[in-house]
């Protein structure tokens, strides 16, 4: 009898606990728990080394040698007197800026050229897109040697017509923009897919309303288009500042920041910082301002195109 009481019990216990799971896992409170790894790494890969840098600004350290000396903050007074973190500061912002500008503008061309009705389009598409999947390093070097003083394939045509031929990548006026052109060239794939998947998701029923009330193309595109792709130009445009704001694998490649730091960013000047002077703390330091300018930005950005969605 005693026996049979307790299997009773614990098939009750039972009965219980597969409820109380059931109900877990239908309320979806368990799902909850798949958030723990990508956390985990999200705190190892970036909150660690995030607040490890911040640590690292306010010392000597060399990089190399555990030894280093708690200074304050004299790499933040330093950074601030610099006479060349302005000039970076100003690359950095061509980058960005100059980059989401013309990879959108260009993206946005192309988009509405391969949403007409064309039977190359696919393969137009595959080409535009193609350069995305290359290595920004690969692809820098690449268009060096279309931009190099000796041998390059622009001054091959420039000594067709001239005597000497350009140093192209070293004049200070004119690496950044062939940097910010490369870059352009490279991801503008990017914008042309996110306007592709808008222009897609409008209704041919909106353009035959406007065409029947006497709208032209400019009409359309101003009052149709363009606002319905107000989701697409967003996120196009924040990933591409975000993008060229942090930019580095192609002036490594084109420049190496040079002439001086002619055409440096802050990621590359960092990099500079570290490997080549050994300068841990003060390229810590660019990376604090690094992180402060591109989170400035890229909110302010955001949250201006949101407040355009809800206006369109």
């Amino acid at each position: 009898m005693a026996e049979s009481r307790t299997v009773l019990a614990q098939t009750r216990a039972g009965k219980k606990t597969e409820t109380t799971f059931s109900r877990l896992v239908r309320s979806g409170a368990l799902l909850n728990l798949l958030y723990i790894p990508a956390l985990l790494l999200f705190f190892i890969f970036i909150f660690y080394p995030f607040f490890k840098g911040i640590k690292i600004s306010f010392t000597n350290w060399d990089g190399y040698n555990q030894d280093y000396k708690w200074i304050g903050f004299t790499n933040y007074s330093r950074m601030f007197t610099d006479p060349e973190i302005l000039k970076v500061i100003r690359n950095t912002a061509i980058y960005g800026i100059g980059s989401a500008v013309f990879q959108n503008v260009i993206g946005l061309l192309y988009a509405l050229f391969l949403n007409l009705n064309i039977r190359t389009r696919g393969l137009v598409r595959t080409v535009i897109y193609l350069p995305v999947i290359i290595s920004s390093l690969i692809m820098g070097y690449i268009w060096y040697f279309f931009f190099q003083y000796q041998g390059g394939a622009i001054n091959d045509i420039i000594l067709l017509f001239h005597d000497q031929p350009s140093n192209l990548l070293g004049d200070p006026n004119l690496n950044v923009w062939i940097i910010t052109f490369v870059n352009t060239y490279q991801y503008l794939g990017i914008a042309m897919v996110l306007y592709l998947a808008g222009l897609q998701s409008i209704p041919r029923d909106y353009y035959e309303a406007a065409t029947i009330d006497g709208a032209g193309p400019l009409q359309r595109f101003a009052h149709v288009t363009w606002p319905l792709i107000a989701p697409a130009f967003t996120v196009s445009m924040v990933l591409n500042l975000i993008g060229g704001l942090k930019l580095f694998d192609v002036i490594v490649a084109l420049t190496n920041s040079g002439p001086g730091y002619a055409s440096a960013s802050l990621s590359s000047i960092m990099y500079l910082l570290y490997f080549g002077r050994e300068d841990a703390g003060y390229a810590a330091t660019i990376g604090i301002l690094m992180f402060i300018m591109i989170s400035i930005v890229s909110i302010t950005a955001l949250l201006f195109l949101r407040k355009r969605e809800v206006n369109a």
